[in-house]
């Protein structure tokens, strides 16, 4: 029996290498860029070519690399990074395993060309799919300039499946930056197709925040500063009115590097939960400085998941810290005594005229086990009974049977039709209304929220909604990444009656609103509409419809504890069941339950 077991060609396993490190185009702009930050650079322009389909370009002036380190970087596990394995518990650098340039190498067609300081000549070289086809000297600045051309051209499955352009794009402007957020003495530039979308000044960790996520974020930070022999805790924690239910910015990052770690996430969340509704976070930027011998980043290849040695201490340690910068924010100021120009509260004098003490009044010769006493006057207006007259007599027996006592779904015509014209609204959160089978309840602002959300959708299709033009136009700032998906989303907002232009840098002007939302912040509603919007979810589909339409419906739709009269509970109840579905809101939430006749007169016994 002949051997079956064969080593790989190079070119095979690094394609599968390029499996697990690179998955899109932002994954090459993470490795290139850390690559660029670990070679000392000051300044990094980044330059995209249709969200990187086409081509991608990381030009640094970092130190540069030799003729034989520019062939050799391209070999599997080739790095300058560790030299032995305890390397690895003292890691100060992005990268160490030497997987990045040989598996961006095998999936693209890649142009390095670089120089050192010492050199006075540089080296371009030239690779397709793992092979070198060619290598030159040329004439070039000191650092590195790598483009990266037709990513996955010898791959085309994994080509296929990339999302679209504004997807990908909105992808690297993601990964671009929780790599600036964490360099910010660097200086960073960002071209999409020719045109500039970031350029980010050398300064503090303020200041690129700001130029980054807008002035609005930079404002509502606390900052964070804790120095302990286990880590050293800094950055910065959002104010409580900074909270937003989708779309906070919350990053960690642990000795220069992003992280994801939904336990200390729980340890922020929890300093706050008693400041802020539930259900909402408030943003963070915080950062860890740990001994590098205490942590493991070696765990996946996208270095997002960081085990820590001291996780319980740590976690401890970040919401003291979170807790005494809300404390210090939220500090009670001091009571002014200062009482010039203020008005004059008279004192009581118990010797002035006309004034007596107060006294009980009661009549000494009431009998409360009388067998007649005088009638009580009522507050109650005479023919108060004639108020509950339609709703205390049954419906007119229209010969529909009742559902069956099982059913879940309620028919539509049947309860339409022998529903009371007279409601009730209990805690101003339900529609309370006597039908032929028993007592109906409906959630109003589930039923209000089904009843926008139908409606939304057909003015989507039909591009019927009016606009309320505003009087003074609102302004809404977002950051790159979320800009991405404003002007995918612009189309559809249009559909719905917004009225948006685009100012440039981030600035977005809203002009007009749907008609009906009085009451509304629009700048907020943009912003949660934004927030709301699935990254996933490509534009122009039938989802992405459906999920602009639900979330304008959620924020449009009555609150709870609005009180309604009589012909607002009839508007809505009449509305609902003209709606294709009236048992559930479009996420599956119910909205209508009747309490059967024979269970009432069970309870009542």
């Amino acid at each position: 029996m002949s051997d079956i077991i064969q080593l790989l060609p190079d070119s095979v396993a690094n394609q599968i290498a390029a499996g697990e490190v690179i998955q899109r185009p932002a994954s090459v702009i993470k490795e290139l860029v850390e690559n660029a930050v670990d070679a000392g650079a000051q300044n990094i322009r980044v330059l995209v070519v249709d969200a990187g389909r086409t081509s991608i370009q990381v030009v640094d002036d970092g130190c540069g690399m030799s003729e034989t380190d520019a062939r050799l970087a391209f070999e599997r596990h080739a790095t300058s990074k560790i030299r032995q394995a305890d390397d690895l518990f003292a890691l100060r650098t992005m990268g160490f395993r030497g997987e990045a340039l040989p598996s961006i190498a095998a999936v693209a067609q890649v142009e390095l060309t670089t120089r050192m300081a010492a050199d006075e000549i540089g080296t371009r070289l030239t690779l397709q799919g793992s092979r070198v086809t060619g290598q030159e000297p040329v004439a070039c600045p000191v650092g590195s300039n790598f483009k990266v051309e037709n990513l996955f051209f010898n791959v085309p499955a994994r080509r296929k499946f990339l999302k679209t352009n504004a997807t990908e794009l909105n992808n690297i402007l993601t990964a671009f930056e929780r790599i600036v957020l964490v360099y910010p003495a660097i200086s960073f530039t960002f071209f999409s197709n020719g045109q500039e979308m970031m350029n980010l000044k050398a300064g503090t960790l303020r200041q690129r925040i700001t130029e980054v996520f807008g002035k609005k974020t930079s404002q509502d930070l606390l900052p964070l500063d804790v120095e302990t022999a286990i880590c050293h805790i800094s950055g910065f924690v959002g104010k409580p009115e900074s909270a937003r239910k989708k779309g906070a910015h919350d990053y960690f990052f642990v000795n220069g590097r992003y992280m994801r770690h939904p336990y200390f996430h729980k340890a922020v969340m929890g300093a706050c939960e008693r400041l802020v509704p539930e259900g909402m976070q408030v943003p963070y930027f915080i950062y860890f400085e740990v001994n590098p011998a205490d942590i493991d980043v070696n765990i996946h290849p996208t270095k997002t998941e960081v085990k820590f040695e001291n996780e319980q201490s740590i976690w401890q340690l970040l919401s003291a810290a979170v807790k005494d910068a809300f404390g210090k924010f939220c500090d009670i100021p001091a009571i002014d005594f200062d009482t010039e120009g203020k008005p004059d509260i008279p004192v009581f004098d118990p010797q002035r005229d006309g004034i007596e003490m107060p006294g009980v009044k009661y009549n000494p010769s009431y009998n409360p086990f009388a067998t007649h006493q005088p009638k009580q006057a009522t507050m109650a207006p005479s023919g108060w009974q004639q108020l509950y007259a339609p709703a205390a007599q049954p419906p007119a027996d229209d010969g529909l049977l009742p559902p069956p006592a099982d059913e879940e779904l309620f028919p539509v015509e049947s309860i339409a039709s022998e529903k009371s014209p007279v409601h009730y609204q209990y805690k101003g959160r339900y529609i309370m209304t006597a039908v032929k089978s028993g007592l109906m309840i409906i959630d109003q602002q589930r039923a209000d929220i089904r009843i926008r959300y139908e409606r939304y959708l057909e003015q989507m299709g039909h591009g019927t909604a009016s606009t309320q033009r505003l009087l003074f136009p609102e302004i809404a700032e977002f950051g790159p990444s979320e800009s991405v998906r404003v002007e995918q989303m612009l189309p559809t907002l249009s559909t719905l009656g917004f009225d948006i232009s685009h100012l440039g840098g981030g600035s977005y002007a809203i002009n007009g609103v749907p008609a009906g939302l009085d009451g509304l912040n629009p700048v907020m509603l943009v912003n949660s509409i934004v927030a709301d919007a699935d990254s996933g979810t490509e534009p122009n589909t039938e989802a992405f419809h459906a999920s602009m339409a639900l979330s304008l419906a959620r924020h449009a739709a009555i609150p709870q504890g609005q009180v309604l009269s009589n012909e607002e509970m009839e508007r809505i109840v009449n509305d609902l069941f003209r709606c294709s579905n009236v048992n559930y809101t479009p996420d599956g939430r119910a909205i209508i339950c009747i309490l059967p006749q024979h269970d009432i007169e069970q309870l009542l016994g």
